[in-house]
Order: structure tokens, then C-alpha cells, then sequence
């Protein structure tokens, strides 16, 4: 399966997540890439829009390899390959990571959030997820403020990453899960990159009134 784009993939989940617009959700996008799309199902859900900060921990020498992530509260969650790393790679990971969290808040600070998660749904949206490790951080930094469900909204995953993300989070609901895996955006035809300016516009439009926002 391949998604034409985001667009394309955001249209298929809000398909599957159509018994939350009563519901008043929180959807919280994983940026960059996913905010869009987190826009988009906010806006069918009738929902609220923020991002939730967490960033992968990048392995020596191996920077797409993750061996944790950490949160912007500095919340560290360790990976499988965590200790490979010495403690003094890790502290100066963990503090590069929290100086670009501490910048995307600034910066992605536009709308009318950040929301409290505190008794609410909560949907965590993605494009992709290889080995889930910022989204369990995720999972586990809005765990920590009281949401009344959390659902993760993903376009593809692998089945072994589903698996872990099923034990944290309440509900999992993801389009595509290959046996066969390499990167998220082999399973797209159309992966241009999200950039800063692309999220804060997203971003910005939950400031409009909700009857402008989805035409009704």
C-alpha cells in the first residue's frame, strides 16, 4: 500500500476515527511532518490542534538510528540500543535534543494552545513510525497529564513497532503495517519535507472559528 501523500493518508484515518467527533478530541501532530496532518483531522473532527514536543535520541555515528527519546519536560525514555552510548554522548544528546524542543515551542507557539490534555481524547498522529521510540515518549508525556483515552493515529508502522505502541497507548489505528520495512517514505509517492513555516500555519489556523475552519 502507498499513500498518494499526507493529505491523502490524514482522509483515510479521519475514515477510521469518525466516532470521535462528538468527542470534542485533542489532536496533538508529532512535528514536522505530521502536523498537517494532524490539521486536517482536527478540523473533520471538530477538535482542538497542538503538537506534542518529543525528539529521538540519535545514536553515535548513526543518527537515524534511535536509541531513546526524550520529551521537552526532559522526560528521557530509553531504547533498545541505549547503552551503546556512554553516559557523556547521552547528556549532551538529551541536551541538544531539549535545545531544539525549547526552540519549537517558541516558535510553534502561534495558536491558541498549548491545550491541557487533563480528562480529555487525546489522538497522537504520525506519518510514519519505524521504531516507535518518540512515540512512546509521546505516549508517555501526555500519559503524565491525566487524558481520559489516547488514541495514536498512524499512516504506516511495522507490526513488531504496533505491537509496543498497543501496550502504552488505549487505542492504535494505523492504515498500513509491512512485514517489510526500510522508511516511512518508501510507502508514499509524494514525501516532501514539512517545514517549520508549513507548521506554523497549520498551527495558526486553529485560531479561526470552527465554522470557518471546516466551512459548515
Amino acid at each position: 500500500m502507498r499513500f498518494k501523500n499526507r493529505e491523502e493518508a490524514a482522509q483515510l484515518l479521519i475514515e477510521r476515527l469518525t466516532s470521535y467527533r462528538s468527542q470534542h478530541p485533542l489532536v496533538l501532530g508529532v512535528p514536522r511532518g505530521a502536523v498537517p496532518m494532524a490539521r486536517v483531522i482536527a478540523d473533520a473532527l471538530h477538535g482542538d490542534l497542538d503538537v506534542v514536543l518529543v525528539r529521538k535520541l540519535r545514536a553515535p555515528g548513526q543518527p537515524e538510528l534511535a536509541i531513546g527519546a526524550v520529551d521537552e519536560a526532559g522526560h528521557v525514555l530509553p531504547g533498545a540500543y541505549f547503552e551503546v552510548a556512554s553516559e557523556t554522548y547521552r547528556q549532551e544528546e538529551i541536551r541538544t535534543q531539549q535545545e531544539i524542543l525549547r526552540r519549537r515551542r517558541v516558535l510553534y507557539s502561534t495558536g491558541p494552545g498549548p491545550f491541557d490534555p487533563a480528562g480529555r481524547v487525546v489522538i497522537i498522529v504520525d506519518d510514519g513510525i519505524a521504531t516507535g521510540s518518540s512515540m512512546l515518549a509521546a505516549i508517555a508525556s501526555v500519559r503524565a497529564k491525566g487524558p481520559r483515552k489516547i488514541i495514536v493515529a498512524v499512516a504506516v508502522a511495522p507490526p513488531d513497532t504496533l505491537a509496543r505502541l498497543r501496550g502504552e497507548a488505549d487505542e492504535v489505528v494505523c492504515l498500513h503495517a509491512p512485514e517489510s520495512f526500510y522508511a516511512v517514505g518508501q510507502f508514499f509517492e509524494d514525501f516532501s519535507e514539512v517545514t517549520d513555516d508549513m507548521v506554523v500555519a497549520a498551527l495558526a489556523r486553529a485560531s479561526a472559528p470552527r465554522t470557518e475552519r471546516t466551512g459548515a
